[in-house]
C-alpha cells in the first residue's frame, strides 16, 4: 500500500468516525475539513455550506485562512467555489493567476481545487483546498477530493439527522409542558396571553399574534400578542382594528384551513396587507388556523425579523401548539359557561327559596286570618243603622278580604302551575345536565358515568325545575368527593314510574344527619345554604314524585328521584 493510499485510508476513517464521535454537525465540520486536508499537500482550505435563507455560500470551517475570512460569503456562480455550487461539478485550477473566476481569500494562493458536497442529490456545500505552488494538485487529486466530499456529505447528513432528532425531542417535551400549562389556564385573557408568549418563545420569534375570526362578518381582530425587543412596548405597530378578511395577509390561512408560510414580507407583495404589523424588519411568518368545535375561530401566527425557511417539523409543531391552544381555549370557555350556569343556579335557588319562604309565611298568615274573618262577622249584628261602628266594621271586612286575596295570590304564585309542564325526553334532560357538569367534575377529578335508559322515556315535567333537582343532587355529590371519585346517573323504569339514581363514592352522610337531610337550612358544608335538598324535595313533590335517600355509607351515597310516567 502506497503512502498516498495510507493517507486516504486514515482520512476516510477519521471522516467516518465523526459520524459517531462528533457531538453535533457544527462541531464536526472543522473535523471534516481537517481530515480531508490531511490527505493533500494543501496550505489552506475551507468548508462552505449553502444557506437557504440567504441563498449564499458561507464558510462554516476554515484552516490556514485569515480570521476575517469567516465572514466571507459567495453567491452561487461567484468565484470558483460558487461555480462548483451552481454546476454541481468539481473544478481544478492549476494556476489561479490565469483564472478570471478566481476570488482571493488569502494572498499567495496559486493552485485551487473544489468539489461539491451533496445529500440525496441536492448540493449543500463545497469543500475547497488551496496550495501556494502552481500545479500542486492534479486530476487524480480532484477525483480523490470528490470521494472525500461524498463521504463528508454522508457524515453531515447523519449528524444533521441526529441534530434534528435531538431538537425534535426537546421541542416535543417543551410542547407537552406547554400543553399542560395552557390547559391549566382557566381565565380567558390570561390564557390568550400565555398562548402568544409560548408561541414566541417556542419558535424564538420576534412577534406572535392571535387573531379572532368572525365568520359571519368575515372579519379578523387582534386579540392577544407577544413581542420581543423594542416591539414589546410599541403596540402602535400592530393593526388592532377590525380587518375585513379580504384585506388580510392571513386570509389564505383561513381559506385553506392549513398552516401557511409567508416569505419576503418586506417586499411589495404584502405591503398593502391590512393586518401586517408596521415593522419593516419583519421578513418571514408562519400562520395556522385555530378550530373550535370544527369551525375556524382564529389564527395563530409567528413572525421573524430575518429570512427563515420553516421546516416541515416546525410547521407540524406549530400546528400542534395551535391545537393545544384551541383545546385550552375551548376548556376555558366551557369553564366560563359552567361558572355562569352555577351563578344562574344560585340566583334561581335564591328566588325559589324566597318563594318557598313567602309561601310558608302566607300559609301561616292564612290560618289566623280565617279565624279573624269567621269571628268578626257576627260582631255588627246588633248595631243600629246610624251606628258609626257599623262603618268601621265594613272597613275591617274590606281589609280582611284584601289580605285574604294577597295571601291567595302569594300561594298561587309559589305553586308550580301545571300548565308549565310539558313532555320531555328524560335522556335529553339528563344529557343536558351532564354537559353542564362535565367541566366542573373533570377539574376536580370526578369521573361522570351516565347509563341512559334502554328505551326512550318521556316525562311530563317543568324541564328547568326538574333539571335543577338533578343539578342540586349532582353538586351535593360533587362536594362529598373533594379528592375526586365517581358520579353515576342511572335510569331504572319500573311499571308506571321511572327511578333516577344519583350515586357518588364519597364518605357518606353522618347517621345523626340522615333523618333531617330535607330540613331547611341544614348544611354540614361551609358556605352551604342548607336549602338545596329542601327545594329539590318541594319540586319533586309538585311533580307528584318522590325524592329519597336510597342508601349511604363509607363507600358512597345514592339519592333516588322517582317520577310518574305520563299516561299514553
Amino acid at each position: 500500500m502506497s503512502l498516498e493510499e495510507m493517507k486516504d485510508l486514515a482520512a476516510h476513517h477519521a471522516l467516518a468516525s465523526l459520524a459517531v464521535t462528533a457531538p453535533d454537525a457544527t462541531t464536526a465540520q472543522t473535523g471534516i475539513l481537517s481530515a480531508i486536508m490531511s490527505a493533500f499537500p494543501a496550505d489552506s482550505g475551507s468548508l462552505s455550506l449553502l444557506t437557504p435563507e440567504s441563498a449564499s455560500l458561507e464558510i462554516s470551517a476554515q484552516q490556514g485562512l485569515p480570521p476575517e475570512t469567516g465572514d466571507f460569503a459567495l453567491r452561487p456562480g461567484q468565484g470558483i467555489t460558487g461555480w462548483v455550487a451552481m454546476h454541481g461539478r468539481p473544478l481544478l485550477v492549476a494556476d489561479v493567476s490565469h483564472e478570471p473566476r478566481y476570488i482571493a481569500a488569502r494572498r499567495g494562493v496559486c493552485c485551487e481545487m473544489a468539489a461539491p458536497i451533496t445529500i440525496d442529490g441536492q448540493i449543500v456545500g463545497v469543500v475547497n483546498l488551496d496550495a501556494d505552488q502552481p500545479g500542486a494538485f492534479n486530476s487524480t487529486d480532484l477525483d480523490r477530493l470528490m470521494r472525500f466530499a461524498d463521504e463528508a456529505g454522508t457524515v453531515l447528513n447523519r449528524l444533521w439527522q441526529f441534530d434534528r432528532l435531538r431538537a425534535n425531542s426537546t421541542q416535543l417535551t417543551t410542547l407537552v409542558e406547554l400543553g399542560h400549562a395552557l390547559v391549566a389556564q382557566l381565565a380567558p385573557e390570561e390564557l390568550l396571553h400565555a398562548i402568544t408568549e409560548s408561541g414566541r418563545a417556542f419558535f424564538n420569534a420576534r412577534l406572535c399574534l392571535l387573531h379572532d375570526y368572525d365568520a359571519n362578518a368575515r372579519e379578523l381582530r387582534l386579540h392577544a400578542w407577544s413581542a420581543g425587543g423594542d416591539l414589546a412596548s410599541a403596540g402602535l405597530a400592530l393593526q388592532q382594528q377590525t380587518i375585513p378578511i379580504d384585506e388580510a395577509l392571513l386570509s389564505s390561512t383561513l381559506t385553506t384551513g392549513r398552516t401557511t408560510e409567508y416569505q419576503q414580507l418586506d417586499g411589495p407583495r404584502y405591503r398593502e396587507a391590512a393586518d401586517l404589523p408596521r415593522d419593516p424588519t419583519l421578513c418571514s411568518a408562519l400562520a395556522t388556523p385555530l378550530f373550535l368545535e370544527g369551525k375556524a375561530a382564529g389564527v395563530l401566527s409567528v413572525f421573524h425579523n430575518h429570512a427563515h425557511r420553516f421546516s416541515d417539523d416546525e410547521k407540524r409543531l406549530f400546528t400542534a401548539l395551535a391545537n393545544f391552544a384551541a383545546v385550552a381555549t375551548q376548556n376555558a370557555r366551557l369553564y366560563s359557561r359552567v361558572f355562569h350556569s352555577e351563578e344562574v343556579l344560585r340566583k334561581n335557588e335564591t328566588l325559589t327559596t324566597l318563594g318557598l319562604l313567602a309561601a310558608e309565611i302566607a300559609h301561616e298568615i292564612r290560618n289566623p286570618l280565617t279565624v279573624i274573618k269567621l269571628l268578626h262577622g257576627p260582631l255588627g249584628a246588633d248595631f243600629g243603622p246610624g251606628d258609626p261602628r257599623k262603618r268601621d266594621l265594613e272597613i275591617i271586612t274590606e281589609k280582611i278580604e284584601q289580605l285574604e286575596g294577597l295571601v291567595t295570590r302569594v300561594l298561587s304564585f309559589a305553586r308550580t302551575p301545571s300548565s308549565l309542564h310539558s313532555r320531555w325526553s328524560l335522556d335529553d334532560i339528563l344529557s343536558d345536565t351532564n354537559h353542564l357538569l362535565r367541566a366542573k367534575l373533570a377539574q376536580a377529578g370526578v369521573q361522570l358515568h351516565y347509563t341512559p335508559p334502554a328505551e326512550p322515556i318521556t316525562v311530563d315535567v317543568n324541564k328547568g325545575q326538574i333539571q335543577q333537582v338533578f343539578l342540586n343532587l349532582a353538586l351535593n355529590a360533587f362536594h362529598a368527593m373533594p379528592q375526586g371519585g365517581e358520579l353515576r346517573l342511572t335510569c331504572l323504569p319500573e311499571g308506571h314510574v321511572v327511578h333516577i339514581d344519583v350515586t357518588d363514592t364519597g364518605g357518606g352522610i353522618p347517621p345523626e344527619v340522615q333523618p333531617r337531610i330535607f330540613e331547611s337550612f341544614l348544611s354540614t358544608r361551609a358556605g352551604g345554604t342548607g336549602l338545596g335538598l329542601t327545594i329539590a324535595l318541594r319540586i319533586v313533590k309538585d311533580h307528584h314524585g318522590v325524592l329519597q335517600l336510597r342508601n349511604t355509607g363509607p363507600r358512597g351515597t345514592t339519592m333516588r328521584v322517582t317520577l310518574p310516567l305520563p299516561s299514553a
